[in-house]
């Protein structure tokens, strides 16, 4: 098998921020592997494969031999269905395929996931056809992102659970008076140890191969090798301590089977708690839970039937009750109702829909009943659309995620570096200064060492980011606002220019005829131009085209009609050029009429015929009801509001004087190339009076085609989408909703998140600081008992899933 595909893997294992590291370097170092991203807090890596090298196969068997990490393949594009066979799930492998059947495997020894081409077969379709042996449709799983952290989460727990079970008994008897001391130490010290043996190999054991497997194929040094030498030291120190014991000869210290037992267990339960913390963050924002799970399809004889939602294929036609969710993406074909589509566009008012109107999967209907055409199947509908876009951003790593990444790949081996000196320092005051034997003085070094040793955590540090970005890029997009790149979220609290397109963004984009004139008014004229200009998406061409038909006018066949991205629409008839678009393009700003038309202040559209001007068009259009107090808002925290726009003059500034802006920031019949040049030169400008003297961060908005040059050029380049197809936009972030508030949403989450990064980063360093010092004794009167060490990963870290999970309740 040759060329490429890109795999999705769900990794079971993952814990701190050395296991993400493990992971990345394990994978890089496979030349088949190319455009690599991992995610912790996912517990996700994607890449692109080299099938020529090696298969995807081959890639799971040795990312799991070499790292101890479980892995699952995920599918995120196309379309598949779960089916539970009846007879061998290999017959069904082996055997003919239908057609527009891509893939058949087999999950388990009952189920087998077809993927399928939806466009050629459906999934009911599949389902109904005569295998060998008779096939139901499979249960549905959870989603495929977040079902291997809830894996994970559950064996955490189980494992938790045992060391719990097995640590309260070797308490009891550690901590329960002695009668007969001697007898009674021995026969309690056996249990303890039997219990502890179990311990330190089922429990503990599983962090022994991922430690030795991380230093060895990762060159890794992670928090499970400080857990290895901690729990490790203190198990074998009291199987050494009650070994002289049953010789008569016990050590000062005695054994202490409970330090190893509860470090394990408070080790356990701090992770326990910290993946669980992890896992509800993440499923609480999880845009893929919002699909609902059944479909009510009308039949060709007009007979209902509820059906699972996964069945739903191309050609089908179905009902939405009154108070139920939208199964997926439609066209109405019958009744309205109103629809509340606030978790997924952040619009909070109820829309109406009517015939040929659009519904978004997701969305939940009101009190009417409306008949469905499907135009998407749930597989590949707004709904995964937009979770996978914001799946990227929650995978991608901004620039301060390096500063994180750097620490913690120091961290470890200075805090090995630290046990050292810290236990060769109590050897030192133990014998110089306590008098102490080297035999006591070692014993007692090697308790502060161990505290050491588990007390220092990289997990907060490691999380310190990640958890921010998953919770604050979720939150957004319940908000409409879809971040497709985490550096967007870094960077737009830093914004100091706003840059506008003024029709579709400032404006509703509803543009109105208020004047038309006709050089020689005749209905030919009107036919050639509805003719030319009737395919055209522009605003201005559509307003026209509609005030055309409502006139009556039947449009006229024309040939070679194509449209001039930021000038217009050009064509011929019977050897005739014709050409419709603005003045400029057209050389007709000196005509008289279209003179006229502009100092209205209206928007001009010309049509020639052989170069002759034949028809001028004014039309008008008025801004959004929240433009004015977003444009204020913004005006008033310092940042500097532009609008640039390929309209004309007149029009341009006469909205820029509705909204108060400066005329020296306005610039009108811009075509792409120039809007990209006028951002162009704000970002070479540097005023060292303002922002600090920092290079300008410059964000743009627009919405459409000939948008798209100008927000590649900007720092941030925002698409307002007032479709259902936001996967076209190539910007770094996505207004839901055609509402410009947004942006002032955007900022406030990028500034909100960047404090909850920085507070994360203050936390893990106070707390490694002092937990250190108490650990180390370096205090006097207070330290940190060797047994309650492993209660350091639960209070470096929660307080770190906490900051990010405050973000779902944070004011914007």
């Amino acid at each position: 098998m040759s060329g490429s595909e890109h795999v999705v893997l769900s990794i079971s294992g993952m814990t701190c921020t050395g296991c993400e590291t493990k992971l990345s370097r394990t994978l890089a170092t496979l030349p088949a592997i190319s455009k690599l991203k991992t995610s912790l807090v996912l517990s996700r890596a994607e890449f692109d494969l080299d099938h020529s090298i090696t298969s995807a196969d081959n890639v799971m068997k040795h990312l799991e031999r070499t790292t101890e990490f479980k892995c699952e393949r995920v599918t995120i594009e196309g379309s598949s269905v779960d089916l539970l066979c009846s007879g061998n799930p290999a017959d069904i492998v082996k055997g003919d395929w239908p057609d527009g059947v891509t893939d058949i495997k087999m999950v388990d020894k009952k189920n087998v996931r077809i993927d399928f081409d939806a466009k050629v077969v459906g999934a009911r379709d599949l389902l109904e056809k005569g295998w060998p042996s008779p096939m139901t449709l499979a249960p549905p799983h959870a989603d495929s992102t977040l079902d291997a952290g809830a894996k994970h989460v559950r064996h955490v727990g189980w494992m938790t659970l045992l060391s719990i079970v097995l640590t309260i008994p070797v308490l009891v008897l550690a901590w329960a008076p002695l009668p007969d001391k001697h007898r009674k130490e021995i026969t309690h010290g056996s249990i303890s140890l039997a219990f502890a043996t179990v311990i330190q190999v089922a429990v503990a054991g599983p962090f022994y191969p991922k430690a030795l497997k991380a230093l060895i194929f990762s060159r890794v040094i992670e928090m499970d090798l400080l857990i290895v030498l901690s729990t490790s030291a203190a198990y074998i120190f009291s199987v050494v301590a009650f070994g002289y014991l049953v010789t008569d000869k016990p050590l000062s210290t005695g054994e202490f089977f409970e330090t190893s037992t509860l470090l394990v267990t408070l080790i356990m339960i701090g992770r326990y708690i910290a993946a669980m913390a992890r896992q509800k963050a993440v499923e609480s924002i999880s845009i893929r839970s919002l699909q609902t799970s059944t479909a009510t399809i009308i039949n060709k004889d007009e007979s209902e039937k509820e059906i699972d939602a996964r069945l739903l294929q191309y050609g089908d036609k179905f009902k939405v009750s009154p108070e139920s969710r939208v199964p997926t993406d439609g066209t109405v074909i019958a009744g309205s109702s109103e629809i509340n589509e606030s978790m997924l566009t952040g619009e909070s008012h109820p829309v109406e829909k009517v015939k040929g109107s659009t519904v978004i999967a997701g969305s939940i209907n009101g009190s009417g009943v409306l008949t469905v055409r499907l135009t998407r199947i749930p597989g590949d509908n707004t709904i995964c659309t937009i979770a996978n876009m914001v799946d990227e951003a929650k995978l991608s790593k901004p620039r301060i995620q390096a500063i994180a990444d750097k620490v913690a790949s120091y961290f470890v081996p200075v805090v090995v570096a630290i046990t050292v000196m810290v236990f060769c320092i109590w050897i030192a005051v133990g014998v110089a200064i306590r008098k102490q034997s080297g035999s006591e003085a070692t014993i007692q070094a090697i308790t502060y060492a161990i505290t050491v040793l588990i007390v220092s955590c990289p997990c907060a540090i490691g999380l310190a980011v990640p958890m921010v970005i998953v919770i604050s890029t979720g939150v957004a997009a319940e908000r409409g606002v879809i971040f497709k790149s985490a550096e967007a979220v870094e960077t737009a609290y830093k914004t100091s220019h706003v840059v506008f397109d003024k029709t579709g963004t400032l404006t509703r984009g509803i543009l109105t005829v208020v004047r038309e004139e006709y050089i020689n008014p005749s209905a030919n004229t009107k036919s050639l131009l509805l003719g030319l200009i009737r395919g055209s998406k522009h605003p201005v061409s559509v307003a026209v085209a509609e005030h055309l038909k409502r006139s009556g006018v039947n449009a006229t066949s024309i040939s070679n009609a194509k449209n001039l991205v930021g000038n217009g629409v050009e064509g011929t008839f019977a050897g005739r050029s014709l050409r419709a678009g603005n003045s400029r393009w057209l050389n007709t700003s000196a005509e008289p009429l279209v003179i006229s038309v502009l100092s209205q202040g209206h928007t001009a559209f010309c049509f020639t015929i052989n170069g002759e001007l034949s028809a001028v068009f004014g039309l008008t259009d008025s801004v959004r009801s929240d433009t004015i107090s977003t444009i204020t808002e913004l005006q008033h925290s310092g940042i500097s509001v532009h609008v640039l726009s390929g309209d004309d003059k007149g029009a341009v500034h006469e909205v820029a004087a509705q909204l108060h802006i400066s005329t020296s920031n306005v610039r009108a019949k811009c075509s792409p190339a120039d809007k990209q040049a006028y951002i162009k030169d704000i970002l070479a400008q540097r005023d060292p009076t303002k922002h600090g003297g920092k290079e300008p961060v410059v964000m743009f908005i627009g919405d459409g085609t000939n948008d798209a040059v100008a927000l590649a050029q900007a720092t941030i380049g925002v698409h307002m989408n007032e479709g259902t197809d936001v996967a076209k936009s190539a910007a770094d972030v996505v207004l839901m909703r055609p509402s410009i508030s947004g942006v002032l949403t955007i900022i406030a989450v990028s500034r909100k998140s960047i404090h909850r990064i920085w507070f994360n980063f203050g936390w893990s360093a106070v707390y490694n600081l002092v937990a250190t010092l108490l650990a180390a004794g370096a205090v006097v009167h207070a330290r940190i008992p060797p047994e309650y060490a492993g209660l350091g990963e639960l209070v470096s870290v929660l307080p770190v899933v906490a900051a990010g999970v405050l973000l779902k309740w944070a004011k914007l």
